[in-house]
C-alpha cells in the first residue's frame, strides 16, 4: 500500500454572535455563542523537504506544527479562502486546517482539541474549534481563568440549524482597513479588558439559557433571532470604546436596521465589519440580500451573499 502523500481539508467559515461573561466571577471567561456556515476554505497539504506556502499566515502555521514535531516538511496550497480580517475566522481555520493535515500525514493521531493547542487558537473562544470538528449552532462554556492558553473551552450546547434557515452575510468595504490593523493587537486588547459589570454577564448568560437555546431548540426563528439581536446589542454597548457606538461602524449600523426591518434578527460578528442575518427561506434571504447589496453600493461597496448553515464541520479526504 502506497504511503499517504496529501491530504485536502474543507472547512467551514464562522459567525460570532458574541461572549456571555467577561466576569469571571465563577472561575471562567468568555463563553461564545455562534454558528458554522457553508463558506469553505480548502486546504491542500503535501509532504516535502522543507515549508512550501505561499500563503504568510499558512506559513506561520505550518512551520509552528512542523517545528513543533521535528517534521520533514510540508508543502499547502491554499486552494480556496475565505475573507480574512473581517469576522468570519480565517486564521483559525487555516490553522486547524493545516494542523489536521499534517497530523493525518505524519501518522500522529492528533485531536482538533490538540491542534488548536499547539496551534495557539482557540483558547480564548472556541466557536472556531467547534465550528471545525462538528459544525452548527454552538454555545461553548468558557475557558478556566487559571488556564488560559492551556485549554480548550468545552462544548456545552451543539444543534443541527434548519435547513429553512438561511445567512444573510454582508462584508462592507468600509472601516475594514481600520478593523484589520486593530485585529493586530487583538491580544493588546483582550489583555486589558475592562471586567464586565456582574449584572451583564447575568443577563447574558439568562437570555442565553432562558430564551436563546430554548427557541433554537423548538426552531421558533422569531424568538431565536429576537435573543440573538438583543445579546449581540447589549455586547456591542459595553464594546463601544472599540466602535463606533453599538456596532463597528454607522454602515454596519445602518445595514442593521434594513436587516430587522424584514426579519427578527441581525448581528455584528466578532469586531466586525462582517454582520448577518438568520430568515427562514431561500427566496426571503435572497430578496434581503439584495436590498443590502444596493445599499452597501451607495455606501463604500462590499459584499453580501447568502449561505446555509455547515452542520458537519471540516471534511478531511486522502490521497
Amino acid at each position: 500500500m502506497n504511503p499517504l502523500q496529501k491530504v485536502t481539508v474543507c472547512a467551514p467559515a464562522h459567525l460570532h454572535a458574541g461572549n456571555f461573561d467577561l466576569t469571571g466571577d465563577l472561575g471562567r471567561l468568555y463563553g461564545t455563542v455562534g454558528f458554522a456556515i457553508d463558506l469553505p476554505l480548502e486546504v491542500e497539504v503535501s509532504k516535502a523537504k522543507g515549508i512550501k506556502a505561499e500563503d504568510k499566515s499558512a506559513h506561520k502555521f505550518t512551520k509552528r506544527f512542523v517545528d513543533k514535531f521535528d517534521l520533514e516538511g510540508a508543502e499547502v496550497n491554499v486552494k480556496r479562502e475565505i475573507p480574512k480580517f473581517v469576522g468570519v475566522g480565517f486564521h483559525t481555520t487555516l490553522a486547524l486546517s493545516i494542523g489536521v493535515a499534517l497530523s493525518k500525514l505524519y501518522g500522529l493521531n492528533l485531536s482538533v482539541e490538540d491542534v488548536s493547542l499547539i496551534m495557539g487558537r482557540g483558547t480564548v473562544t472556541a466557536l472556531g474549534v467547534y465550528a471545525f470538528k462538528t459544525g452548527g449552532f454552538i454555545v461553548e462554556g468558557g475557558f478556566k481563568v487559571d488556564s488560559r492558553s492551556r485549554m480548550v473551552p468545552p462544548l456545552i450546547f451543539q444543534g443541527a440549524v434548519p435547513k429553512n434557515w438561511f445567512f444573510v452575510v454582508a462584508i462592507p468595504n468600509e472601516s475594514r482597513q481600520r478593523i484589520a490593523e486593530m485585529r493586530e493587537n487583538e491580544d493588546e486588547i483582550l489583555g486589558n479588558l475592562k471586567v464586565m459589570p456582574k449584572e451583564l454577564s447575568d443577563e447574558l448568560s439568562r437570555l442565553v439559557l432562558v430564551k436563546l437555546m430554548p427557541a433554537f431548540v423548538e426552531k421558533d426563528l422569531k424568538s431565536f433571532g429576537e435573543a440573538l439581536t438583543a445579546f449581540n446589542q447589549k455586547l456591542g454597548r459595553f464594546w463601544r470604546d472599540y466602535q463606533e457606538g453599538t456596532y463597528c461602524s454607522r454602515v454596519v449600523e445602518e445595514g442593521v436596521k434594513i436587516m430587522l426591518s424584514r426579519g427578527s434578527s441581525a448581528c455584528q460578528t466578532s469586531w466586525g465589519p462582517t454582520f448577518y442575518s438568520i430568515v427562514k427561506g431561500k427566496r426571503n434571504a435572497e430578496n434581503l440580500a439584495e436590498e443590502l447589496k444596493q445599499f452597501l453600493s451607495k455606501n463604500g461597496g462590499g459584499e453580501v451573499f447568502v449561505a446555509q448553515a455547515n452542520n458537519h464541520g471540516a471534511s478531511v479526504s486522502e490521497s
